[in-house]
């Protein structure tokens, strides 16, 4: 059951989320200037027939509570920030499917909010006992923020799954962040149930959004906690880089964030330039964008320009997944005194095995967010076989001689046995 004063913590919630997403760190390239188009939110409201359920303080309906924290956030809603709202499941009180799966209208447009206009819109919605089609209701909002660049975000607000099954959520969501216009889509679930659990927590970890559950009242402070902290940390974003095929025609990328498109079955190649005495600091992540066979990794290796490899990172999983990372450390050593070499370029390599069921796109290729930091090496660095101990014919040397000391060492032992049980 969803909790008492259930109205006002979802205003600060919402508020919070708005906040987050519009601050100014949040804000980086889409901070609003002349030219450039401001922020934009939608508001998605369920108004099936369960918001009509009456389990909030003194016996509120969940409708009426959610009009009364979308008044709120209308009254907080910066000037120079864009507001939607959009309903689901609003306006076909029947049993027909087909109508029911495509209810979804714009109650506000996205624009400058007159708030009277806004609260006026807010105070028509009634519950019915319609469908709920969440997957249309988040094309459509899509839609409604349109195509130009900048912020762009969507708040879901539900207390149940999708009840129509196609388009699906999950589905939707990897469609919309495959497009590329950085669209955010956070949800905040109304109710415990599992099944709406995982399918909101699928759309928003899908668009890099969060997921919300109202559950008590410390968990929910600990949570808006969060985000306000969160919404003070600045936001950095990642750079557009093309990888190539190779290590020799490869971008050279210092420290930062970049984002590109894997081909399936193709690696991507970088090179970083790491002084000596420096650490080598990269990690990958590759979004399931698409439905996926089940079986998939990641692959980020660390080679050197003459394609000797360095260390590795690898990830994998079976079943279905949103994200695949894995990520490496490469310590180079301490110059010799006098020794002026300059830095030493060192290739990174990203491949997958995602692969996708037949009839599914292949292109374009699949999202990779790579993060890439040089730091000072560690004084007592414990990956020893980033020095060499461990590569070409040195371990062999090593094996060699530690195999036949210790087979001597085992005759010996051998043979003092034998003779000790002759001599008794």
């Amino acid at each position: 059951m969803i909790i008492r004063k259930w109205s006002v913590a979802l205003t600060g919630l919402l508020t919070v989320l708005m906040a987050g997403a519009f601050a100014p760190g949040a804000l980086a390239d889409g901070a609003v200037t002349e030219g450039q188009p401001p922020p934009r939110v939608e508001l998605v409201l369920d108004v099936s027939g369960s918001m009509s359920e009456r389990d909030m303080a003194g016996g509120q309906s969940r409708i009426a509570a959610a009009q009364q924290a979308f008044n709120e956030v209308i009254d907080a809603m910066p000037e120079e920030v864009y507001l939607g709202i959009r309903t689901l499941g609003a306006g076909n009180p029947g049993d027909d499917q087909v109508a029911g799966c495509v209810d979804s209208d714009q109650l506000y447009p996205v624009g400058p909010v007159d708030r009277l206009e806004a609260k006026t819109a807010v105070a028509t919605l009634r519950p019915t006992t319609g469908f709920t089609p969440i997957g249309y209701a988040l094309r459509e909002a899509d839609k409604d923020l349109g195509d130009d660049p900048g912020t762009r975000r969507i708040v879901l607000i539900t207390d149940g799954e999708d009840s129509c099954g196609q388009p699906d959520p999950c589905v939707v969501a990897r469609e919309l962040a495959a497009k590329g216009t950085h669209l955010v889509v956070d949800t905040l679930g109304l109710t415990l149930d599992d099944a709406v659990r995982q399918q909101l927590s699928c759309i928003a970890e899908a668009t890099g959004g969060t997921y919300t559950a109202v559950q008590d009242a410390d968990q929910l402070a600990d949570r808006i906690g969060q985000l306000v902290r969160r919404a003070d940390v600045p936001v950095e974003n990642p750079a557009a880089v093309e990888g190539a095929p190779q290590c020799a025609d490869a971008p050279l990328l210092g420290a930062g964030v970049y984002t590109d498109r894997a081909e399936f079955g193709e690696p991507r190649w970088y090179r970083v330039p790491v002084r000596p005495g420096q650490e080598l600091r990269a990690s990958v992540s590759v979004a399931a964008d698409r439905a996926m066979d089940p079986d998939h990794g990641v692959l980020l290796r660390a080679v050197s320009e003459d394609g000797q490899e360095l260390t590795r990172g690898t990830g994998a999983g079976h079943g279905r997944t949103d994200v695949m990372s894995t990520g490496l450390r490469y310590p180079l050593p301490e110059p010799e005194e006098g020794d002026t070499s300059a830095s030493v370029p060192v290739c990174l390599e990203v491949s997958n095995s995602f692969s996708v069921p037949e009839g599914q796109p292949r292109t374009p290729g699949l999202p990779v967010e790579l993060s890439v930091d040089v730091v000072a090496g560690p004084d007592n660095p414990s990956d020893v076989a980033a020095f060499g101990l461990a590569r070409g014919w040195v371990p062999l040397v090593l094996l060699t001689v530690v195999g036949l000391v210790a087979g001597v060492l085992w005759g010996l032992l051998v043979r003092m046995g034998i003779a000790l049980g002759r001599a008794h």
